[in-house]
């Protein structure tokens, strides 16, 4: 967390947990047709309330909300966590320990539903569900996030590093090459990711650490482009002292993204050729 996030986090962990929680579950809202679906570790158990209570707090209503843990913490859930549970937000349980849980369980369960996954340590702006949902009434065929890379390879056909999976206005524009980051919130529409998705001994082989490259290659299978969304909400807040534990300094600074890419590209015989 940057120093100039710290006052603005502060503050918004304060009125986000000031908030009546049977007022914000009862308030009568709009309600949109998306389930928005997450996953957590036990370290972030006890801010975990902030991320939920800011996805309540939105402007529209999500039909519902889903919480995935590890079946391992079915006892150990804080109360002013549990005290959020209602016909509109829930808890379930999984046995896989890996991220790719946010999205999977929820595909199973609601395969004819708009998905919107979103990460466990920020506090989103009250209008960021309705304007991805706006979005997608644009763009109803294409998975949209308000955060992107850019897959790049070189001339000769090799991956480059992560940390250069970004846009340059030196090269052709390709749409087959934007992989949305899961941060800020993706918006996936229904039948947009091939029926490989859901197959844990794939994704625990090939991509353990990396559900976003997991999920961009199975929408590269299923021939669906993702987009960055135009008309984002502003940038979610950072939950203080939650991002102590993450995978980005291994999968980034170790280039573990890169690696996993590659053993994905390979198995699905994606070919260098589709992001140049």
């Amino acid at each position: 967390m940057k120093l100039k996030e710290i006052p603005v986090s502060i503050y918004t962990s304060i009125k986000l947990s000031s908030l009546s929680v049977k007022s914000i579950i009862s308030e009568t809202k709009e309600e949109i047709p998306v389930i928005v679906s997450l996953t957590s570790i036990p370290e972030r158990l006890q801010t975990l309330h902030l991320t939920i209570l800011s996805i309540l707090n939105q402007d529209v209503r999500p039909k519902k909300i889903i919480l995935w843990l590890h079946e391992s913490l079915k006892n150990k859930i804080p109360n002013k966590l549990s005290v959020l549970e209602s016909d509109l937000f829930q808890i379930m349980y999984s046995d896989l320990t890996c991220s790719h849980r946010k999205l999977i369980h929820s595909l199973e369960l609601f395969p004819k539903e708009i998905i919107i996954t979103c990460d466990d340590d920020m506090m989103y702006r009250s209008n960021w569900l309705r304007l991805l949902y706006e979005e997608h009434k644009v763009h109803p065929k294409d998975i949209i996030g308000n955060q992107t890379r850019y897959i790049r390879y070189t001339k000769e056909g090799e991956i480059q590093p992560y940390r250069n999976w970004i846009y340059d206005d030196g090269i052709t524009y390709n749409k087959s090459a934007v992989i949305p980051i899961g941060a800020e919130g993706v918006l996936y529409p229904p039948k947009k990711l091939s029926d490989t998705t859901t197959n844990s001994k794939l994704f625990l082989a090939l991509a353990p650490k990396a559900d976003d490259l997991w999920f961009k290659a199975m929408a590269l299978l299923n021939g669906t482009n993702s987009i960055l969304a135009k008309n984002r909400a502003e940038t979610p807040i950072p939950i203080l002292g939650s991002q102590k534990y993450s995978l980005k300094k291994s999968n980034i600074g170790g280039d573990k993204n890169r690696t996993q890419w590659l053993a994905l590209t390979q198995h699905f015989n994606i070919k260098p050729e589709t992001f140049l």
